[in-house]
């Protein structure tokens, strides 16, 4: 029999750290997108590369990316295609790379949207709390 992992009970919001950037942002836990979403301004794809600020309440760092693919995404605002790319993020103890597709967040409440690519992680969601854990990433190498 295989042995399971113990599974990580997350809030409603919680904040996560983008790596190796060491930039802390609350993140909205929504089970009902596949993949993550990142506030991502002045996006700019050249070749293979995508190249993108964060907000500036984040540190407003220049990120630039291999381009991962494109992503078709439908949301209340309609259907669209997003720029994908892959970064490493810590959520509570764990660390780990996962992607995300780039959008401009500015009018949302939360500039990380943490979908069902990430809960797959070893993570359960209780909507009922927020905040349960802090980003707490040991040094070295992604779980």
């Amino acid at each position: 029999m295989a042995e399971t992992e113990e599974k990580i009970t997350i809030g409603e919001v919680e904040d996560i750290i983008l790596l190796p950037w060491r930039i802390k942002m609350p993140a909205r836990i929504d089970t009902g997108a596949r993949v993550s979403s990142i506030d991502a301004r002045d996006i700019c794809i050249d070749g293979g590369m995508v190249e993108f600020s964060l907000p500036k309440e984040y540190g407003g760092t220049l990120i630039r990316l291999p381009m991962k693919g494109k992503q078709k995404v439908k949301s209340a605002q309609g259907s669209m295609k997003r720029a994908v790319v892959e970064i490493e993020i810590c959520v509570g103890t764990k660390r780990f790379f996962t992607t995300v597709n780039l959008v401009d967040r500015s009018k949302m409440d939360y500039p990380f949207l943490l979908g069902r690519n990430i809960l797959a992680h070893g993570f359960v969601v209780d909507v009922s709390k927020s905040n349960i854990l802090q980003p707490t990433c040991p040094a070295g190498t992604p779980q």
